[in-house]
């Protein structure tokens, strides 16, 4: 049986994620900070769960022995956006925050798990974001971040040219998940819902999912290099149809 790592998959697009690769015949590896939420989830697919935060080294380093000398598909997906504030009154610390998770984070994941990868002829998805097509007001931090994991990205796929293994990388836009936004605006509910006020159908974690799992199993010769997915109100990154 092929095998998946998900990172991030206690809530939300990683969640979804696991879920559609276990459907589609994967034995995967869900791991997240969070054990009683990953726990009940790999139970309920077939999976394996397994505790990881991916800014710490022992925690990923636990998960590659988990995984062992075969990796079909790692999904890069831990990751979040934390404040909404212009540069010039930023709380840096959050940006580090941002920083740590996006790229550290997930450069760490991908290092630790490369050989495994390697051996089986594997695929990456980075789940990055639109974030990393431009800057907005109050998303530097973000956005900077997410342009950081952009840049491994193409790097990587420059680098591994002569190789078996598939760089990918999915941007969603607006996805209304269950905590994203209300981890951005530190558990404020009411500005978390005004993200996607107005907007009639906002993406959802189990769109993204499928197009995921779509590019992780294209034949060993095709490479989706990048895929913007966006809800059909949101135009550009700028130009949202609100009702």
């Amino acid at each position: 049986m092929k095998t998946a790592v998900v990172t991030g998959a206690s809530i939300g697009i990683g969640a979804a994620t696991a879920r559609h690769l276990a459907q589609a015949g994967y034995k995967v590896i869900c791991a997240a900070r969070r054990p009683e939420r990953i726990q009940p989830l790999a139970d309920e697919i077939g999976g394996i769960a397994v505790e990881c935060d991916v800014t710490k080294l022992e925690d990923v380093a636990r998960l590659a022995e988990v995984v062992g000398g075969s990796l079909d598909v790692l999904v890069n997906n831990a990751g979040g956006a934390r404040g909404l504030e212009p540069v010039v009154d930023a709380d840096l610390g959050r940006w580090e925050w941002m920083y740590r998770v996006n790229v550290l984070g997930t450069a760490r994941v991908t290092q630790a798990l490369f050989p495994a990868l390697e051996a089986a002829k594997g695929i990456v998805v980075f789940v990055t974001s639109t974030a990393a097509d431009g800057g907005y007001e109050g998303g530097a931090g973000y956005c900077g971040a997410k342009a950081a994991e952009r840049s491994m990205v193409e790097s990587m796929r420059l680098e591994l040219f002569d190789t078996d293994v598939r760089i990918t990388e999915i941007c969603p836009g607006m996805v209304a998940t269950e905590e994203f936004s209300l981890r951005r605006f530190d558990g404020d509910q009411s500005r978390a819902d005004q993200v996607y006020a107005g907007i009639e159908a906002p993406l959802s974690a189990e769109d993204v999912a499928e197009v995921i799992t779509f590019m992780a199993t294209r034949p060993p010769h095709v490479n989706l290099d990048r895929v913007t997915v966006r809800p059909r109100a949101q135009a550009a990154q700028h130009k949202v149809f609100r009702a």
